[in-house]
This record gives structure tokens, C-alpha cells and sequence, in this order.
């Protein structure tokens, strides 16, 4: 096996040179969205400084309490970043949200580590935790589309809705156009990359795979298996999250709730 080359951190923060393109960018066609991505940087860098720090002591303690905590304080933090940038109030999501993410997580997890990897231990914090990490971290962006979406969709067009319903239509068939519309609005990049994934690219994980020195067929199997997950974790999660907050974004009269978005 061949050694894996390292970077120093010198030459890691050599790299953040390449954010000169995307920051001036946007800089130079004023979007305002300059700070946010300077922000958004450097909370990506010390967070995954620190993880990386941490992570090798939460392996060597290989705790299914500490693991599952760790997964919990994820999920937490997951279902914050989605209703933020969904523009809706966080008091009312939290729970619907944050559920919705741990029954996802919990399905897809208990299949492809116990059925599929065949663990012993699916609490095992070399495999549960990168690969919890890997579903809620690839599962936030659907979520945020879709949860945007829909509910930005039925409050520009609530005449739609209520033709429906006074169409003799229930509160499911009403709300099934902009359920349907959400879905498309979220996933169709998502399958639109998976179609061309292995044509044109090396996903991050193969990739780190096979520069960690595992064998580029075993790369590949446990690649495949992973957009699987994800893609149905993903699917999962978007379709509960809507279920369970569509019960608390309506009001006993069908009508959608004007307090659920942040002003």
C-alpha cells in the first residue's frame, strides 16, 4: 500500500487562495453574499479542525453512548442550519424537523450498517459516525429546497390551494401539487448527478478512499451503496419532515399559518 501524501497546514491554508474566485464574484455582481460565505468558511474550518481533533479520541473510545450523543448533537445542529435557511420560525419546526432527521437516519443506518455492512456493532464509531455525517450532510440541501419550496409555494398561491378544497378536494389532495412540485424542485439535481456520478467524477468519499489506499473496487461498491443510502435517506427525510410540520402549519380551518415564516 502506498503511503497516503499528507498536508501540512501551511499548504492547507495556501489552499484558501481558491476562495478568491467565488468571493470576488460575488463581490463584484453585489449579491451580499460575501460575508456569509467568509462566515460560513471559517465555521466549515474550525469545525472541522476540531473534529478532526476530537474524532480520534471518540474512536479510540469507541463509546455507543458518546457515538450516539455525537450523532444527536449533530442532528441538532443539522435541523437548526434547515430551518434557518428555510426562512421559517425555528420554535415551531425544531421538533417536526429534528424527528424527521433522526427517523431517516436511524432506517437507512440500521439497514446499510446492519444488513448490508453486517457489523456487529452498527454503534461502531468508525463506520456509524462518518457515515451518520455523510447522510445528514447530504441530506440538508434536499431538505432546505423542499421545505422552501412548498411552503413559499402554497403561501404565493393560496387561491390554487383553496380551489382545491372548495372543490370538494380533502386537505391531502390540496396540498398533493405542492408536495409533488417540492420533491421535483429538490431532487431533480440530485438525480440528474447520480445518472453521470461514476462518468464524468470520483464522489468525495470514493475519492478519499483511494487516496486513504483502499482498493478502487471496494471504493467503488461502498460508493454505490452510499448514494443508495443517501438518496433514500435523503427521500425520507424530506417526505416526513413535510408530514409531521404540515401539522402544525395549518390552522383547524386548512388554512396555512402566516407566523410560521421568520420576518
Amino acid at each position: 500500500m502506498e503511503k497516503v501524501i499528507d498536508i501540512n497546514y501551511f499548504e492547507l491554508f495556501a489552499g484558501y487562495v481558491l476562495l478568491l474566485i467565488p468571493v470576488l464574484v460575488l463581490w463584484y455582481y453585489k449579491t451580499g453574499l460575501v460575508k456569509d460565505t467568509i462566515i460560513a468558511i471559517t465555521r466549515m474550518t474550525i469545525q472541522l479542525l476540531l473534529v478532526g481533533v476530537y474524532l480520534e479520541y471518540i474512536f479510540e473510545l469507541n463509546s455507543v453512548l458518546i457515538n450516539v450523543s455525537w450523532v444527536l448533537v449533530m442532528s441538532v445542529i443539522a435541523s437548526y442550519t434547515i430551518i434557518q435557511r428555510s426562512g421559517l420560525k425555528f420554535k415551531l419546526f425544531f421538533i417536526p424537523v429534528f424527528l424527521s432527521g433522526l427517523i431517516s437516519i436511524a432506517v437507512t443506518d440500521a439497514y446499510f450498517l446492519g444488513f448490508v455492512v453486517k457489523l456487529d456493532n452498527i454503534f461502531d464509531a468508525r463506520y456509524f459516525i462518518p457515515i451518520t455525517g455523510m447522510l445528514l450532510g447530504n441530506t440538508i440541501k434536499n431538505v432546505i429546497i423542499a421545505m422552501d419550496a412548498y411552503y413559499k409555494r402554497i403561501d404565493d398561491e393560496q387561491n390554487f390551494y383553496r380551489w382545491h378544497l372548495a372543490n370538494g378536494a380533502n386537505k391531502k389532495e390540496a396540498l398533493l401539487p405542492f408536495m409533488r412540485d417540492a420533491l421535483k424542485t429538490a431532487f431533480n439535481p440530485m438525480i440528474a448527478t447520480t445518472t453521470i456520478m461514476g462518468l464524468i467524477s470520483l464522489p468525495g468519499m470514493m475519492t478519499g478512499q483511494i487516496l486513504g489506499g483502499s482498493n478502487p473496487n471496494v471504493a467503488v461498491k461502498y460508493q454505490i451503496m452510499l448514494l443508495i443510502t443517501i438518496f433514500s435517506s435523503a427521500i425520507l427525510n424530506v417526505v416526513l419532515t413535510i408530514y409531521f410540520s404540515n401539522r402544525i402549519a395549518f390552522d383547524n380551518y386548512d388554512n396555512l399559518k402566516k407566523n410560521i415564516f421568520r420576518n
